[in-house]
């Protein structure tokens, strides 16, 4: 092998030096000094690395990309502006979040928080019901993108059935009262609080119940006071103050005597 040894090489006329021809291999060893390249190419480069500090002005470090780690709160109410905190690393001043749907529209939040390198403070007003992706880009042009579409959009429960009295009836009697309740989603119901009268229970059907048996162990008219929470398939709930009263007339209050 021939060696060579030489302090400078200078072109001979221009200002451009080649080393070797096409599909030639150049081994460099030791230190290479590019602090005088104005340009880089190095998509012929096979092995080794460049250090940070001997790359030209003109050589942009993209750095790392940014990391999703999750979103709450996971569902909101549609048309209504909602604040969500985004997870992850990498997030800066001018991160970009976006709410991607599965049909493919996309969402740019109303504005953005920064709280720091790892959270930010999303609010966004999303009209259109469904479930979103959440994607992220820096400036640098690396994103990521949640593996689930993690955020639902999805209308509440509502209850049909006026809050209040669900009627009055006798001690001893069968009753059956209708509560019903609706959403985009089948809507199941339980008691949250208070007491139904005695040998009455809530059914288990979807999006009406019956609240229904036939009265025992009332001696004297009572009105009972209870909360009925309707609960959707997105886990959002609406509660309900209802009562019911038991008629105790003097023929029934001689029974308990």
């Amino acid at each position: 092998m021939s060696q060579i040894e030489v302090n400078k090489i200078i072109p001979q006329t221009g200002t451009t030096v080649q080393f070797g021809e096409s599909g030639d291999t150049i081994n460099v060893v030791g230190t290479l000094d590019g602090s005088g390249l104005t340009g880089l190419n190095a998509s012929n480069i096979s092995t080794g690395t460049l250090a940070d500090a001997r790359l030209s002005t003109n050589v942009t470090l993209l750095g790392a990309s940014p990391t999703y780690t999750g979103i709450s709160p996971t569902t909101a109410l549609p048309s209504t502006a909602t604040n969500f905190t985004v997870t992850g690393t990498g997030f800066s001043a001018t991160t970009i979040f976006e709410l991607v749907s599965t049909a493919g529209a996309i969402i740019t939040p109303n504005t953005v928080t920064l709280n720091s390198a790892t959270s930010v403070t999303i609010n966004a007003t999303i009209a259109t019901g469904g479930t979103y992706f959440i994607r992220i880009e820096n400036d640098s042009g690396l994103a990521t993108r949640s593996t689930n579409a993690d955020l639902t959009i999805s209308q509440a429960p509502s209850f049909s059935t006026a809050a209040g009295t669900l009627g009055t009836f006798n001690a001893g009697a069968a009753v059956n009262v209708a509560i019903t309740a609706s959403s985009d989603s089948a809507v199941d119901f339980s008691k949250t609080s208070g007491t139904f009268p005695g040998g009455l229970s809530l059914g288990s059907t979807q999006n009406t119940v019956y609240l229904a048996g036939t009265n025992s162990g009332t001696s004297a008219t009572t009105t009972f006071n209870f909360t009925i929470r309707a609960t959707d398939q997105e886990a959002q709930t609406a509660d309900r103050a209802f009562s019911m009263t038991i008629s105790v007339g003097m023929q029934e209050s001689m029974r308990f005597i």
